[in-house]
């Protein structure tokens, strides 16, 4: 082993189809890209302790699936043999619902994306593999630490009713309902931040599905912002490399008011950028923080689940079956379907479901209360076999599930494991969404409230006692030193069609121009400059939009569509001809023009900002 840590960084871009394409997350078929708020990358770290190497990887997308994990492992084997697989790989996602979506193969998730998207699934693991090798190539000794505070003004619990079900030893964790603990592992050398991954238990959620913008949402601001203190916009060689990692956010919201898009103000762009902050500061101050120094060490015990059928004292866990809940969707983040309410409201599935427990006392035993709706295990439309991983970096263990873990959940969890190893539960951390999807934990009590949250707690009320198991046996090989049986992964499901939805192939073709500008505004004024373009998806571009500043006697880039201060959407009329809309928040006073790039680049004559 090495006397010190050896730590690599690395940053790719993962944006997809920016028109046409169902997004991933709200489930609302009608909510189609139609433009780019903000870019989705894909932050890799390789750590490596001399003896052993792990990637962890943060994505700004909605979740993984099992098809683009599989497709990952593929490319990292082309690219460096046997050195990264299941063991020693962590793919997580952020969780943003704004991401263009058919990048897995399950039936479930393709539906409201009208279909899989080949060009999006290919952005992604390639973006995904890209970053994990620039991370390895970028290794070199660094100094970890690590320093924990507390964040009260960025989240909500959105199932309160729920939460008031559990004990009330488990409650007094969580005096406001929220999981207050953020968690800053920072990466220095020579003393200077290179960067950073911070864990905080908020969906990321600020942008609603009226939006139909691609964005990383608030988790994605606050890493983009942080980073723009000396990155690459393109992140071939970054100078900071920093990621909003997700943890047991199962019912934490950012929207403070409890409704989509609302709170602290009635503006989601700006909640977004405020949810961002808040977090962006919390982060920063943990930064300046003295902290534990992590010690040197990897270790990493995984295994695939087959969750249905699995044991439990207080029962036998089910197929996968979403509730009525479900399709309901959630109040204070994103409603589905007006047929559906949360809750035990819902008179015909209810009486459905009645005489199916009835008839088969073994489901009952399983999946009551829940109202069925959507049997996704039986019908094949989503997998049942998931990867669990427990990963120990020094004294830091994560626990890595494809599940959104409630609050109480995640604390269960996180003690079982801690009270196995030996350790602090503060240093145990619940990592969600990571290397697929497999819906909602809830605890038992939770579930019987059978909110959004119990509706998609697809195995029923014992799913979280089978995976905390499941998860206790991983901590116990780890610490006697033992191994664990992997098992057998999923199989992947392969499309061989792609959807037409979003295809270029019948656009007709267009050179790029100009058609209008703004040329004089005041500092802090939005420029609206408008192009003549071609399709967007012919080209699925590093980026589509410049703003640049001139400055002596050259231009200087100050902008691009990745920027928080940007957006860009397109309009396709009767023609099947684009044009394409770009914003812009003017800074500091000087000269400014701005590029659309697409068969060729259009520039707008300069832009006087006062």
């Amino acid at each position: 082993m090495n006397d010190e840590w050896r730590l690599g960084r690395g940053i790719a871009d993962v944006t997809g189809e920016p028109w046409g394409v169902g997004m991933m997350g709200y489930g609302m078929p009608q909510q189609r890209t139609r433009g780019i708020r903000s870019r989705q990358f894909a932050r890799a770290f390789v750590f490596d302790d001399g003896d052993r190497r792990l990637a962890f990887v943060v994505a700004d997308i909605g979740m993984f699936f099992q098809a683009g994990v599989a497709a990952v492992y593929e490319g990292l084997a082309a690219r460096f043999g046997d050195i990264y697989g299941p063991g020693n790989v962590v793919l997580t996602a952020t969780h943003t619902h704004c991401g263009p979506g058919g990048h897995g193969h399950d039936v479930l998730y393709n539906i409201t994306t009208a279909g899989h998207h080949r060009r999006t699934f290919t952005r992604l693991v390639d973006g995904v593999v890209e970053a994990i090798a620039r991370a390895d190539a970028d290794l070199a000794p660094t100094t970890a630490t690590l320093t924990r505070g507390q964040l009260t003004t960025a989240s909500v619990n959105r199932a309160r009713s729920a939460f008031d079900r559990d004990a009330p030893e488990d409650r007094a964790i969580f005096p406001g309902a929220i999981d207050p603990s953020t968690l800053l592992l920072r990466f220095e050398r020579d003393g200077t931040l290179v960067g950073a991954i911070n864990w905080f238990a908020v969906h990321n959620t600020s942008m609603p599905n009226t939006n139909r913008l691609i964005s990383a949402d608030n988790k994605g601001w606050a890493a983009y912002t942080w980073e723009q203190t000396g990155a690459d916009p393109q992140g071939v060689d970054p100078e900071l490399v920093t990621a909003f990692a997700q943890t047991n956010s199962g019912d934490q919201s950012p929207n403070l008011d409890l409704l989509p898009g609302k709170g602290p103000t009635d503006d989601e762009v700006l909640n977004t950028a405020i949810i961002g902050e808040r977090q962006l500061a919390a982060a920063r101050a943990l930064a300046q923080e003295p902290g534990t120094e992590l010690a040197l060490g990897i270790d990493v015990r995984y295994r695939y689940l087959r969750v249905p059928g699995r044991s439990t004292p207080s029962g036998r866990t089910g197929r996968a079956i979403l509730g009525a809940s479900f399709a309901a969707g959630k109040m204070t983040d994103g409603p589905g379907s007006p047929l559906f309410r949360e809750g035990k409201r819902n008179p015909f599935p209810q009486l459905i479901s009645g005489v199916l427990y009835r008839l088969r006392p073994s489901l009952a035993r399983a999946q009551a209360p829940k109202d069925l709706f959507l049997p996704i295990g039986p019908m094949k439309w989503a997998q049942e076999t998931y990867l669990l991983q427990l990963v120990r970096w020094g004294q830091l263990h994560l626990i890595c599930l494809p599940f959104e873990c409630t609050i109480v959940a995640g604390l269960r969890m996180r003690r079982a494991v801690a009270a196995e190893l030996g350790v602090d539960p503060d240093l145990v951390v619940l990592q969600g969404y990571a290397n697929g999807y497999g819906h909602y934990v809830t605890t038992p009590e939770e579930y019987d409230e059978q909110l959004y949250e119990g509706g998609a707690t697809v195995f029923g009320r014992h799913e979280l006692p089978a995976i905390q198991a499941a998860v206790v046996e991983l901590a116990t090989a780890l610490r006697e030193g033992g191994t664990v049986d992997p098992g057998t992964p999923p199989r992947p499901h392969r499309l061989s069609l792609n959807s037409p939805v979003g295809s270029p192939r019948f656009a007709r073709s267009q050179r790029v121009r100009l058609r209008h500008t703004d040329t004089s505004v005041r500092a802090g004024e939005t420029v609206t400059a408008t192009f003549d373009t071609d399709h967007p998806n012919t080209v699925i571009r590093p980026t589509y939009l410049r703003v640049e500043r001139f400055a002596g006697d050259d231009w200087t880039v100050v902008a691009d569509d990745a920027s928080t201060t940007t957006a860009i959407s397109w309009r396709r009329n009767l023609r099947l001809r684009f044009t394409a809309e770009t914003t812009w928040i003017a800074d500091e006073p000087g000269t400014y023009r701005i590029t659309y790039i697409g068969a060729n680049e259009a520039t707008t004559p300069p832009i006087i900002v006062h």
